[in-house]
């Protein structure tokens, strides 16, 4: 019987890498200067698991969290950190697109070259994926009974703006930096193990008694869940040489661009990455940028509970 902290392991590197394994495309790597990676800090949680008065999980919600600053010409500016998570319900997506509209730039994450247009629906190829990690992804959005982010994100409208990394550059900075898929694999395995055995992996158990569970979408995402909720605090795995390439290294990329957007007399901006990378972010917004914590809403991604849709957003 398949160990379930080996099923774990493997399917939060897919969880993780979802935007860095997309269908690979030939591209020159653009000229980039990686910044130092930030200091590490605790940090409020941009995920969790939202319960009802009898204490039983009803979602699985991420956050929008604004960040303020005053310029120099006294202009106010504001930073919406969006977390998301890249298989979620078809509402969550939608909710999300209609809080897009309101941003004069929308900052995204996605590994591909510069230039890239993304179709509406993703433009995914139908079959049998011949890239492991895709076909682990294609086996989480069944087990789970979720969407694909790129199936249903429209990132054809005009305030889209790619900031993240090139296939290329993503290549030579995991490179240069002693990483690989193999030890990202090891080491979400080994994460979750420590984990479990500090008590802290979430119910291992209950995701193997899932698959054979007849209601097996449910307890998946239920047990699952409780596993990908502690996500922040575990990216502590993915550590090279030098920060890691998965956050530090595409965040300081992400920063970038928000300079460029900034400079050009953008005030109201978003960034919608993965919740993982928001403890990052946020570290750098409030240290590099000179931001203040505002408001935070929430937005539903998994339905967690069986008496249908709950209310897709929730104020803090």
């Amino acid at each position: 019987m398949l160990n379930s902290r080996f099923l774990f392991g493997i399917l939060l590197l897919a969880f993780l890498l979802c935007f860095s394994s997309e269908k690979s495309v030939n591209a020159q790597s653009p000229k980039s200067d990686t910044a130092k990676p930030a200091a590490k800090k605790s940090s409020e949680h941009f995920m969790r698991i939202r319960k009802d008065s009898r204490g039983r999980d009803v979602a699985l919600e991420t956050s929008v969290t604004r960040y303020e600053m005053t310029d120099d010409e006294g202009n106010r500016i504001t930073v919406d950190l969006i977390g998301a998570v890249h298989i979620g319900e078809k509402e969550y997506f939608e909710n999300l697109n209609q809080r897009f509209e309101q941003y004069e730039s929308l900052l995204y994450e996605l590994v591909a070259p510069e230039g890239t247009v993304i179709p509406k629906g993703g433009g995914r190829d139908e079959g049998i994926p011949t890239n492991p990690i895709a076909a682990m992804q294609v086996g989480m959005k069944t087990a789970l009974g979720l969407e694909f982010q790129l199936e249903h994100i429209d990132y054809t409208k005009d305030n889209f703006i790619h900031a993240d990394m090139s296939p290329t550059e993503f290549s030579e900075s995991m490179a240069s930096n002693d990483e690989s898929v193999m030890k990202y694999g090891l080491r979400a395995i080994g994460q979750s193990m420590a984990m479990q055995s500090a008590g802290q992996g979430g119910d291992n158990f209950g995701l193997l008694l899932a698959m054979f569970s007849n209601n097996k979408e449910l307890r998946m995402r239920r047990a699952f869940a409780k596993q990908i909720k502690d996500m922040e605090s575990g990216m502590v795995m993915f550590q090279g040489a030098n920060g890691s390439t998965i956050i530090d290294h595409r965040n300081a990329k992400c920063m970038e661009v928000l300079r460029e957007e900034i400079a050009k007399g953008k005030r109201n901006i978003a960034i919608f990455y993965g919740a993982g990378h928001l403890p990052d972010m946020q570290q750098r917004l409030t240290s590099d940028f000179k931001m203040k914590r505002g408001g935070q809403d929430w937005y539903e991604a998994w339905s967690l509970s069986n008496r249908g849709k709950d209310k897709p957003e929730s104020k803090e």
